[in-house]
């Protein structure tokens, strides 16, 4: 594929993937995280700087983005399986922490393709979220007390 950017012919069914134009180098870096912890801006960023850095046709592009996820998932899988010891060939090769960031690496690829599928990404996890919540808190059970931020797991988990 050509090093530039394809753009869709007018024959070609419109796609939710657009192009976005890349930031000017003069613009200052802005920081990775906003003070009050909302992930969108950065996942924002991150969908511009793929979208400018695409070479794929835009309904390419959109599908690739959604089988990042399942790359990502195997990505944890790999790293329980490490860090459980469970190949006897390998032994013990990752850690809990090695966990922890390939969940974040999916939760991040899913907000990254969820904003390709829509500019409204927020509102729609948002929405979505309340309906599970309330869908799985409806029949008869309380709502769960989350715990204080310095617990790590909801079961006993240690590091080898």
């Amino acid at each position: 594929m050509d090093d530039e950017q394809q753009t869709p012919s007018p024959a070609q069914p419109a796609s939710p993937v657009e192009l976005a134009e890349p930031a000017s180098p003069a613009e200052p870096a802005e920081p990775a995280e906003p003070a009050d912890g909302d992930p969108w801006p950065t996942v924002e960023r991150l969908h511009a700087w793929l979208d400018a850095h695409n070479q794929q046709q835009p309904q390419a592009a959109l599908l690739l983005r959604m089988l990042k996820l399942s790359e990502e998932v195997g990505e944890v899988a790999q790293a329980v399986i490490g860090a459980t010891g469970q190949n006897p060939r390998k032994g013990t090769t990752h850690s809990w922490d090695d966990v922890r960031a390939e969940l974040c690496d999916v939760i991040v690829t899913a907000m990254v393709a969820l904003r390709t599928l829509t500019p409204d990404a927020a509102a729609v996890l948002a929405d979505h979220l309340r309906r599970v919540d309330e869908r799985s808190t409806a029949h008869g059970g309380a709502k769960t007390v989350v715990p204080p931020a310095g617990r790590r797991a909801s079961v006993p988990v240690h590091d080898h």
